[in-house]
């Protein structure tokens, strides 16, 4: 899923950017990880696909913390730990190449589940 494919999607601006955050993220890894360049290589792709249905399928949408804040963990144990491994190398990169997306999602981080 691409980033034009959110422009139709009818969730919340704040999902949205949710979900373009975490596009962007993962492309950042994989391209520095896996060297994939324009393109996420297949395990990546698959994370992406995973991420966008588990934000989809959130239960607490309306009122939706950032995975980390959130009571209800609904990712599979080695999807988690993926993200997590993602997050990490992807999160100081982020800040440099788009710093709107990481000041965003720093703010939404401070945000309490329900």
């Amino acid at each position: 899923m691409g980033l034009v494919h959110l422009a139709r999607d009818k969730k919340p601006a704040r999902i949205l950017r949710e979900k373009k955050t975490l596009e962007v993220m993962i492309r950042i890894y994989c391209k520095g990880s896996h060297e994939s360049g324009e393109f996420l290589c297949n395990d990546c792709q698959e994370l992406l696909d995973y991420a966008n249905r588990r934000v989809d399928d959130c239960p607490l949408i309306a009122n939706k913390p950032t995975c980390l804040n959130c009571k209800i963990h609904c990712y599979e144990t080695p999807k988690r730990e993926k993200i997590r491994v993602v997050m990490r190398y992807a999160g100081p990169r982020i800040l440099s190449r788009h710093p709107a997306l990481a000041i965003a999602h720093l703010i939404d981080g401070r945000r309490k589940a329900p």
